[in-house]
């Protein structure tokens, strides 16, 4: 029978840097540190991240989840007071994950002058889609996990490839800061039908629930349709979702692996990443795929 542990809690800078120094005692002192960066409200797909951070550092190492709804990435009229706080369902996620540490820490703690008058400036990425939709967004991301880079000081940090973009700036944050963490990058946990995992799905009712499946569904038209081109695997996606009722598409695109514009003058096959965000009633999802962008045969270019 398997035992689980329940993690210690540190509300506090003091109290996380005392947390991690006892388990690393506990464990011969050279195990190396994981953070699990979280806004909290987990599911099975942050317990997905937990056990590959738990893969990258060992049984000797240290696991931290954060769990801190960051008020620094939510836009005016966005979600902020209706996202869900669940922390002592969230402790019990990581206990049987065998998360060593939680840091939940107040927002007066992460933010102990009030707003920041120092921020991470994202760059152009972070203007294009989601940035496009949610100006401000990735400064208060890039902010807060650099804030948490150095509160928590890992070898290891993991998140979901669920947010891409996310992802891809979090990575060129830390190779342009030259920040000594190992940046992973995890596969997008998926309900039976498709539906990425978000906490946000608890917002959908049931008629929009059976509807979200179609965002993946159309994913995967354009990673079928790719051998064709980028141009083709898009409208093959956009085929999918038009005139599906309830669906309001913001965006759906097909871009580069490091989501650059696709270059049509490219004659190789590549990597590439299609993307979409739409709102379900109040609810906006997200999700994407990995694609295989081949050139686009002639008998297509003359369309």
């Amino acid at each position: 029978m398997t035992t689980v542990t329940t993690p210690a809690l540190a509300p506090t800078r003091a109290a996380l840097r005392a947390e991690i120094a006892a388990v690393r005692a506990q464990r011969g002192g050279a195990g190396r540190v994981a953070l699990v960066p979280t806004m909290g409200a987990l599911h099975v797909g942050h317990a997905a991240l937990m056990r590959e951070a738990r893969d990258r550092v060992g049984p000797d190492g240290v696991v931290v989840a954060s769990v801190f709804v960051n008020p620094l990435q939510f836009g005016q009229g966005e979600d902020l007071d209706r996202y869900p706080r669940t922390l002592e369902a969230d402790l019990a996620v990581c206990a049987e994950q065998g998360v060593d540490v939680v840091l939940a820490p107040a927002v007066e703690e992460v933010y102990p002058g009030g707003d920041p008058q120092v921020t991470v400036e994202p760059g152009p990425l972070a203007t294009l889609l989601e940035g496009a939709s949610r100006p401000g967004h990735f400064r208060g991301v890039l902010t807060v996990v650099a804030k948490l880079f150095g509160l928590v000081q890992p070898d290891v940090a993991v998140f979901g490839q669920k947010d891409f973009q996310q992802l891809t700036l979090v990575r060129r944050m830390v190779a342009d800061l030259c920040l000594p963490v190992e940046v992973v990058g995890a596969e997008t946990v998926r309900e039976p039908d498709g539906l990425a995992l978000s906490s946000r799905n608890r917002y959908l009712d049931p008629e929009q629930r059976r509807t979200a499946v179609v965002l993946s569904r159309a994913l995967h038209a354009a990673r079928e349709h790719a051998t064709y081109g980028a141009g083709a695997a898009r409208e093959a996606a956009l085929a999918v979702v038009a005139d599906t009722p309830g669906v309001e598409l913001d965006y759906l695109v097909v871009t580069e692996a490091d989501l650059a514009d696709v270059d049509g003058t490219r004659e190789d096959v590549r990597e590439g990443r299609v993307l979409v965000a739409a709102r379900l009633g109040a609810t906006r999802l997200l999700d994407n795929l990995p694609i295989t962008i081949h050139p686009t045969p002639p008998s297509e270019e003359s369309r």
